[in-house]
């Protein structure tokens, strides 16, 4: 049991014994650095059931814990705050109970419901950019964090294969194309097609100026170019199966499947599942006819169907285009609906998509409801800010993104500068030195974007994100690798280190425990609690602040504390053996950050 639940239930009882009365839940908050104590109870609230002063209150329920209960070793009291100080034993006791283990922090035993967590979801016009990078950071991290707090999850992707945008490239690639390929181009089919994506764009650009000069509206022009009626055809036939333009679309769309392969192998990231729009929207329409039987939809003379939400706040969505042809809603239908065919077990669905997209899922997941799912009670948005850059927004179709495999490599050369100029490598070899740079710059950059709260937009500097100092994953990485060395250089390895601890039997008595070891014990129990919280807020962010809070704690210990100069064989085990457990803490919570951790550095 943790320390506020243990102290929970002593307040409880000493406002019982004291008042006659009866707390529902006693509120804790970190004690303030100025004043003495570990844990502080709040009295403000108590005042509904227990009148009084609350200084005196505090005095009075202070003085009853010191004198009944063990763990207590002192209080104060500021106005209605009642600072309460913890026997150095219990931190010792506690920290004997996690020493030994390797997953601390995540609970094995999972939930009969799984979640499933869907992440990336491309378009099959494009390589992979930056903004895509936020997003398959956050999913995956929310992923893990969700597997470690206890939950059953799956990892998927929809991936975005049909619409106008892959006809724009593939009429492109038809017409400017030459018949070239990845293999003949030495590009990577991803980077080939989305070039293809911008070649469209500015062939249309260039026929909207030939039609305003011919005296249409600018309006008028955007609607009639004759390569956007082109396109507009092959979507038509796409869908109604004709064989040249299936063929082309397998062909391209195989190009791209290759080059996100590549790009998720280099960032870190898989998945369990992978669907296809071009598969779901069909599901979708079989739903959406359903749901004109049962009065969900409803359809206009045009044709067109549409779901009438202005009673729930919202407004008309069209499901279901005159011509018959599919639009976003009708495919997110489908593949809902097709998850849980797959997955029965699955209870709850973590959509990982951008907040200019938050109107687009309440009324997702509202018609889901209507149509009578009970899952879709368990859905939820991940709704993330969109990433800058110095240099300003990054658009697609005029080929100003940033690219994302361009990124990794960036950040990978950086940190090789960097580590270079810090001259801390001599004597790694060149491959050693090749997997350092890469763990440290895609560290440096996942750790960027994590540590910030999902729904603030980010602006991304890659040369800060790489610094050795400060809230950053290299100078936590850094630490991990000191406390790496520090092990090795105590000559206690796992083995000896915790059949040597056990002998010793830690225990107070022979440990005068350092106010920075507590303040690291203390650290350390918060560990499941932050697990916990990160989960149930999707928020990958306070798993990463928490690791540099830790860190800054280690550090500040290492350099106020001898360890393995420490004047006694139970402090030093006790110190090296401490070390060791932040210094898994540090991998756990990076771990589910989908950061690696280097031995050295």
């Amino acid at each position: 049991m943790k320390l506020q639940d243990t102290l929970e239930l002593y307040v409880k009882a000493a406002v019982k014994a004291l008042f006659q009365s009866e707390l529902e839940s006693v509120e804790f908050q970190a004690t303030r650095k100025e004043f003495a104590g570990d844990i502080t109870v709040v009295v403000f609230p108590m005042l509904r059931v227990v009148k009084g002063n609350p200084a005196v209150i505090g005095e009075q329920i202070g003085q009853y814990l010191e004198d009944n209960v063990d763990l207590v070793k002192g209080y104060n009291v500021v106005k209605g705050f009642l600072n309460v100080e913890i026997e150095g034993s219990y931190y010792v006791d506690f920290f004997n109970t996690i020493k030994d283990q390797n997953t601390y922090g995540f609970i094995e035993d999972k939930d009969d419901k799984a979640v499933m967590v869907e992440y990336s979801s491309p378009n099959t016009n494009k390589p992979l950019h930056l903004g895509h990078v936020r997003n398959v950071l956050l999913g995956y991290s929310v992923a893990e964090i969700l597997k470690a707090s206890g939950k059953n999850v799956y990892k998927t992707q929809i991936i975005n294969d049909r619409g106008i945008h892959i006809c724009k490239s593939m009429l492109a690639w038809q017409r400017f194309g030459n018949g070239e390929t990845p293999k003949s181009t030495e590009l990577k089919g991803d980077k080939l097609v989305g070039n293809y994506y911008v070649e469209f764009d500015k062939a249309y650009k260039k026929e909207i100026t030939e039609l305003v000069s011919q005296g249409q509206s600018e309006e008028e022009a955007k609607k009639n170019t004759p390569i956007l009626l082109e396109a507009q055809e092959m979507l038509r036939q796409w869908e109604a199966g004709d064989k040249d333009v299936v063929a082309l679309w397998e062909k391209m769309n195989g190009w791209v499947y290759d080059g996100f392969e590549e790009t998720y192998k280099a960032i870190g990231v898989d998945f369990d599942k992978y669907y296809y729009e071009s598969q779901t929207y069909l599901l979708g329409k079989e739903f959406i006819a359903e749901g004109l039987k049962t009065g969900v939809f409803e359809q206009d003379p045009d044709g067109s169907v549409w779901c009438d939400l202005t009673k729930d706040g919202l407004d008309r969505k069209i499901v279901l285009r005159a011509d018959g042809t599919a639009v976003y809603m009708t495919q997110d239908i489908g593949t809902a609906i097709q998850r849980i065919k797959d997955y029965p077990d699955v209870g709850g669905m973590v959509y990982t998509v951008g907040n200019e997209q938050d109107y687009h899922f309440k009324v997702l997941f509202l018609i889901l409801q209507k149509l009578g799912f009970d899952w879709a009670k368990n859905l939820y948005h991940l709704s993330y800010g969109m990433v800058d850059l110095p240099s300003g927004k990054m658009k697609s179709r005029e080929g100003t993104v940033v690219d994302a495999d361009d990124l990794i490599q960036e950040m990978a050369d950086t940190a090789e500068d960097i580590s270079k100029e810090l001259g801390k490598l001599d004597d790694y070899s060149e491959d050693e030195k090749k997997v350092l740079y890469k763990t440290i710059g895609l560290g440096a950059l996942k750790y960027y974007i994590l540590k910030v709260d999902p729904k603030k937009r980010i602006l991304f500097d890659p040369k800060e994100s790489i610094d050795f100092q400060g809230n950053t994953g290299p100078f936590i990485q850094y630490t991990y690798a000191r406390i790496q060395s520090i092990l090795r250089k105590s000559n206690l390895n796992d083995d000896v280190l915790l059949s040597t601890a056990t002998a010793l039997s830690i225990n107070f008595d022979e440990v005068s425990l350092h106010e920075k070891e507590k303040q690291l014990i203390k650290q350390l129990e918060q560990f499941p609690e932050v697990i916990q919280n990160a989960a149930e807020q999707h928020s990958p962010a306070l798993v990463a602040n928490y690791t540099y809070d830790l860190v800054k704690d280690f550090n500040s210990f290492y350099q106020n504390v001898s360890i393995l100069g420490a004047d006694s064989e139970h402090e030093k085990v006790f110190r090296v053996a401490l070390s060791k457990s932040v210094g898994q803490t540090i991998k756990n919570a990076f771990s589910v950050l989908g950061i690696d951790v280097p031995e050295r550095m």
